[in-house]
């Protein structure tokens, strides 16, 4: 077998070749592509050791993301949540006495999302936690059999499997009886959910479509150049009225019935209340991508079937619904995760099952940690993807040499992405802790401003680690020696996944 690098032999005129290739996309790299270091490392690392492989890689995965070509409109565009969002920004600088919003203890954290992600702050809701696939799916499909105007659905994974035919089925029903219904999915994510789904769906009436599909779709969904920008989004908005938003995707292993991920762990939050119309004008902006349909932003702005005017008292919950991916500059949720790391007093709780760091917040729980803030992470037992779990297992001990406590979850597979800071604010949706759904994928999550929200997380937390092993500096110092390899290979690649 000839191997790679005998391709740079520039006695020969190929290895001659190949080194000006290189080294030509080598410039592109560093000079035309904005990225951090470690990425730019990562990617030299990665096309001078596989100087073909390399090459076509970067082409598909490294690619620069333009907005401008992706949404036809975006939720600020409409007048109404424009000026609502001015007067937020103007009321959160004032005095609370003269203000009409009570933004209370976490002014601040919500300041930053108002100011930095757009995203309004709503107190009138009710928020339910829900943590086992079939206590949600139940649920949401009483929901939807419930729905007399629209039903607006949106998910990374949606498989033909039964969990995923009961979901289409419902779906399909509802459209015949006129009710409007919207399904997005991830073109990659859910490249199992058949064409007969999508055949069905459509001659019910539904619409149905991939988020920002391969131009080339007709040949392979995979001969995209934005294959690397992920809409990893899990957001269902009914009626305008309820909301769902978390970790689960649809398919059976979310229902704990494939064996080699036993039990699902995952949370999910149905809301009801004033941030489901926050999350439906989520839904509509990334529905543009699909081009099934051509919205006039007045006509949605005033149609009720997807805003409707509902004055009802729901609870005093408040919610923030933040959106992150490619088309912001600024990376919202993972700031705002630094944010909350940065004002925790007693305790930071860390559900993931990706844990793969930049510095940034891998530096801000150190602090917090050298500050004596106690920090608990949960992680799973076993991994999905065998390359991450190395660089999760990695990240984890790092920190766990700093003090901070490890659980590795026992009975099946924990999905969940969640954090909580003492018992006063969360975050619960579907961005995990790792450099992709920080910078690469679209993702959306729910800051929850409520200590009794809080408060069940942090319970649901505690029973996890009562059925998860506690991984000690002992365990993490005695690993084996081909885990440490694997650790070391894969953190060098870590910017990259």
């Amino acid at each position: 077998m000839i191997s790679f690098f005998s391709l740079y032999n520039i006695d020969r005129p190929l290895g001659l070749i190949m080194v000006i290739i290189n080294l030509l996309l080598s410039i592109v790299v560093v000079f035309l592509q904005r990225k951090q270091p470690s990425s730019v490392y990562a990617w030299l690392l990665f096309i001078w050791i596989f100087p073909i492989l390399g090459f076509i890689f970067y082409v598909l995965f490294s690619q620069q993301f333009s907005s401008n070509r992706v949404y036809k409109y975006r939720k600020v565009d409409s007048s109404n949540y424009n000026d609502e969002l001015e007067t937020q920004k103007r009321e959160i600088s004032i005095s609370p006495i003269q203000a009409y919003y009570d933004f209370g203890e976490f002014k601040d954290n919500i300041e930053y999302h108002i100011n930095v992600s757009d995203a309004l702050f709503t107190n009138n809701n009710k928020v339910e936690v829900i943590t086992d696939g079939h206590e949600l799916f139940e649920q949401m499909l009483v929901d939807f059999e419930n729905a007399k105007e629209s039903i607006n659905v949106e998910f990374y994974i949606i498989n033909n499997d039964n969990l995923g035919n009961l979901f289409m089925d419902t779906l399909e029903k509802k459209a015949k009886e006129g009710v409007e219904v919207r399904v997005m999915y991830d073109e990659i994510g859910s490249s199992s959910i058949g064409n007969k789904n999508i055949k069905r769906l459509e001659e019910a009436g539904a619409k149905i479509g991939p988020f920002m599909p391969s131009k080339l779709n007709k040949i392979s969904k995979y001969f995209n150049t934005r294959i690397n920008y992920r809409n990893h989004r899990k957001n269902v908005v009914i009626d305008g009225k309820i909301g769902y938003i978390g970790g689960f995707n649809v398919g059976d292993e979310y229902l704990g019935l494939v064996k080699k991920f036993g039990y699902w762990r995952d949370t999910h939050l149905r809301i009801q209340g004033d941030a489901v119309s926050e999350m439906q004008w989520r839904f509509l902006s990334d529905w543009t991508t699909t081009g099934k349909e051509v919205m006039e932003l007045e006509n949605v702005a005033q149609n009720k079937k997807f805003f409707p005017e509902d004055k009802k008292d729901y609870g005093t919950t408040g919610v923030q619904i933040v959106a992150n991916g490619p088309d912001n500059k600024n990376q919202v949720i993972k700031q705002g995760y630094i944010k909350m790391i940065n004002d925790a007093k007693h305790r930071i709780r860390i559900s993931s099952p990706y844990f793969v760091l930049d510095n940034s917040i891998e530096e801000a729980l150190m602090i917090a940690l050298n500050s004596g803030v106690e920090v608990e992470i949960l992680i799973p037992n076993k991994p999905d993807h065998p390359f991450i779990y190395p660089t999760t297992l990695s990240y984890a001990g790092e920190l766990i040499e700093y003090g901070a406590k490890v659980y590795k979850y026992e009975p099946g597979f924990t999905h969940s992405k969640v954090m909580t800071i003492d018992d006063s604010l969360s975050v619960v949706g579907s961005c995990n802790f790792d450099i992709r759904s920080f910078s690469l994928n679209f993702e959306c999550s729910a800051f929850i401003y409520d200590r009794n929200i809080t408060r069940i997380l942090n319970q649901k937390f505690e029973q996890d680690k009562n059925v998860s092993d506690y991984y000690t500096l002992e365990k993490y110092h005695n690993r084996g020696r081909g885990l440490k390899i694997k650790e070391s290979l894969s953190r060098l690649l870590s910017p990259l996944l």
